[in-house]
């Protein structure tokens, strides 16, 4: 089957829809550019304070809305009849990811103009900045299938948001605690010495092995959605 560009458009149309209408949810897009504002007004213009608040937007804006848009289809029962239609995986997939996608993208853009944060090199930043984006939206979407409910993922997407926000700082005491060392390869911090790197000169060869690790993360996940979400196809 062919891949629908119109399918996946109406699902998207469908999915603003749910999104507008339920304020719990939306309200959520105005949490990180109200924070940036904050920081900016106070003269915040470390790439650790900037990071933490695109890590946020990430977390809730990417995987929470995202988490929540599925897990509103299987509370309406309406996800069964997406999976029934003829619309396939990949249609189905990318449409209910690109709402969260284009919000995301968004508030982060929105997010660094109120840092006034602008980046040695733009496009290896965007490239850092997209494939996190794409990695938090599979994770929400993962969370969303596991869930029943919007309010269940509410609860079950409250680690993420905390970890994903604020797990980098647990490296600072990796030299007490070795095992913490490990949150050096979470998305979000790399994403960080990625920026950091940026911020040096580096060039897209010198931070090729930190988009890896967010690109293993995107991948390991993906599959595991897709994984899941087959499953439920024929539970």
């Amino acid at each position: 089957m062919t891949f629908s560009w119109r399918r996946m458009t109406a699902i998207l149309f469908k999915d603003y829809k749910d999104f507008s209408r339920n304020m719990a949810v939306s309200v959520v897009i105005f949490m990180p550019p109200i924070l940036a504002a904050l920081y900016g007004r106070m003269g915040v213009d470390s790439l650790d304070a900037y990071y933490m608040v695109f890590n946020m937007t990430f977390a809730m804006v990417g995987a929470f809305v995202q988490s929540c848009l599925i897990a509103e289809e299987k509370e309406k029962n309406t996800l069964r009849g997406l999976m029934l239609s003829p619309a396939n995986t990949a249609e189905i997939l990318s449409g209910k990811s690109l709402l969260s996608f284009i919000l995301t993208m968004v508030v982060i853009v929105v997010c660094a103009f109120l840092f006034d944060y602008y980046p040695q090199n733009v496009f290896i930043t965007l490239i850092a900045l997209t494939t996190s984006a794409l990695f938090y939206i599979v994770l929400g979407t993962l969370v969303g299938l596991f869930a029943k409910s919007v309010m269940e993922a509410s609860v079950y997407v409250l680690p993420v948001i905390g970890i994903f926000t604020f797990g980098s700082s647990i490296t600072a005491f990796a030299d007490k605690y070795p095992l913490l060392k490990v949150a050096n390869y979470m998305p979000n911090a790399q994403l960080i010495e990625i920026a950091t790197a940026v911020e040096t000169g580096a060039g897209f060869g010198d931070i090729l092995s930190n988009l890896s690790i967010i690109l293993a993360w995107l991948v390991v996940f993906a599959v595991l959605t897709i994984a899941i979400y087959r499953k439920r196809m024929v539970d």
